[in-house]
Order: C-alpha cells, then sequence, then structure tokens
C-alpha cells in the first residue's frame, strides 16, 4: 500500500500547472512520497533475508522489487534536489524517471504476489488492481496536500484543486468497476485455484467483501462528490478537510483490500 502511494502520489503531484505553483508543493508532497517509498524499498528487502516459507514469494522476486523501489526513491530524491536548482532538463528527465520505474515497480511488486496456480490471466487482474489502488491513494492524498496550499497562496485558482477532485472521482469509479470485473473474471475465466478463490470469498467472506466496497470506492465516492460540491462555493479549506476524510476512507477500503488478499490471494 506504501508503494501504490508513493506512485500515485508522484503522478497525482503532477495535475497541478508547475510554473504557476510555489516549488514549496512539489519539495514539500515529494518528500512525503520519498518516504512512503521507502518502506517498500526496505520491507521487502527485509521479507527477502527472512528464512524462506511455503508458498512465500522468492527471495530474488523479493530482492528485484526491493531494487525496484530503491530506483525509484533514487529518481525521486533527483527530482527534489532539482526543486532547488535551474536544472529543468534534469527535472523533467528524472520526474519522467520516477513515472516509468514507479509503474513498473507497482506491476512487478503486485505480481509477486500471485500465486503460480493462479494462471496468467489472473496477472491482469494484479496490474489493474495495483494501478488503479495507486490512483486512488495518489490523487485523493495529493489533493488533500494542495488544499494546505491555499493557505499559502489564497490567490491560487480552485480550478487547480477541482481538477485533482474531478480525477479522483473518475479513478474512484474505475476502481469500483475494476474490481467487480477481477472478481468475474477470475471466477468465471481463471483456473480452477482462482476459481476456489473466488468461491470463498463470495461464501464465507462475503462481508469482507462488502465492507471492501462500501467502506472504500463507495464512501469515497461521496466524499468526492461532496468536496466537489464544497468547491463550488468555493470553500477550499472546507473542501480539504473533507479531502481528510476521503483519504482514511480510501485507506480503510485498501487496508481491507489486503486483509481479503491475505486471505484469499484475490487482488482486491
Amino acid at each position: 500500500m506504501f508503494a501504490e502511494l508513493a506512485f500515485g502520489g508522484m503522478v497525482a503531484i503532477a495535475v497541478p500547472p508547475f510554473f504557476k505553483v510555489e516549488r514549496g508543493f512539489y519539495k514539500s508532497s515529494a518528500a512525503v512520497y520519498l518516504g512512503a517509498a521507502l518502506v517498500p524499498a526496505v520491507g521487502f528487502a527485509l521479507l527477502a533475508m527472512r528464512r524462506p516459507e511455503p508458498q512465500a514469494p522468492a527471495a530474488v522476486a523479493l530482492w528485484i522489487d526491493s531494487a525496484l523501489w530503491i530506483a525509484f526513491c533514487a529518481a525521486v530524491a533527483i527530482y527534489m534536489f532539482t526543486l532547488w536548482t535551474d536544472l529543468g532538463l534534469l527535472r523533467a528527465r528524472s520526474y519522467l524517471a520516477t513515472l516509468l520505474i514507479g509503474l513498473s515497480a507497482v506491476i512487478i511488486s503486485a505480481l509477486t504476489l500471485k500465486p503460480a496456480d493462479f494462471g496468467l490471466l489472473a496477472a491482469a487482474g494484479y496490474a489493474l488492481g495495483a494501478i488503479f489502488s495507486a490512483a486512488v491513494l495518489g490523487l485523493a492524498s495529493g489533493g488533500m496536500l494542495f488544499g494546505h496550499w491555499y493557505l499559502i497562496d489564497p490567490n491560487l485558482p480552485v480550478d487547480y484543486l477541482r481538477t485533482i477532485v474531478r480525477l479522483l472521482g473518475i479513478a474512484l469509479v474505475a476502481e469500483l468497476a475494476v474490481l467487480m470485473a477481477i472478481v468475474a473474471m477470475m471466477g468465471l475465466l481463471g483456473g480452477q485455484a482462482s476459481s476456489d478463490a473466488v468461491a470463498t470469498l463470495l461464501g464465507s467472506d462475503w462481508i469482507l467483501l462488502t465492507m471492501r466496497l462500501l467502506l472504500g470506492p463507495v464512501a469515497s465516492i461521496v466524499l468526492a462528490w461532496m468536496t466537489w460540491q464544497t468547491l463550488k462555493i468555493p470553500q477550499t479549506m472546507a473542501a480539504t478537510g473533507l479531502l481528510y476524510i476521503a483519504v482514511m476512507s480510501v485507506l480503510v477500503g485498501e487496508l481491507m483490500g489486503r486483509f481479503i488478499l491475505f486471505r484469499t490471494a484475490l487482488p482486491l
């Protein structure tokens, strides 16, 4: 989850126009997401050094995950350095490297958790689930961080925050559709192992699935709509407060998804 937050957040900070927003926003936000990326970088390495356990990912795969997130951290660090300089070309290239490495790291880290007997079709579910989780985590947290910047620069156009909120709403609706599609795809088109996992989810664990959907994307969609309506006033501080709650809602949903992953191996 920290990995997806780091990548999604670095994508989200590109929404406000760079040359019209104080660089302090990018410095502080990139520092937050750099700290988040250090968690998987260290965490995967620690897991790789543990004694092998049944059904656990291979140590080689975990080392690769750790290396990718270390590379991501390095790219973010270079990007942050350029924010104190006029090295525009290096800034652009380091940011592009951040996005490319981050996308690769998010997908590969997600595929590391896929059981071998789930088949190739399930890999698409793991990749899509990780990408859309990163999108909602990044946009929710990025919107909340940017909302605070209106305290520093009250003259910022409200449209900048509106754009983030609109993208967050779209990402949440898309994530909800992707989650339902993953369950249907792995239940109907997957192999025996994935079909059994879906049967378990819809049988004994249906309450977890309901909580994952209601407390995550559904509740967050309502909060995104409330934020959008608040920005029509416009009242940026009230909208930022709602985005705080939306961040918590998204986090609860993602944590429920990780619990379902732990119980059933389904990437929800």
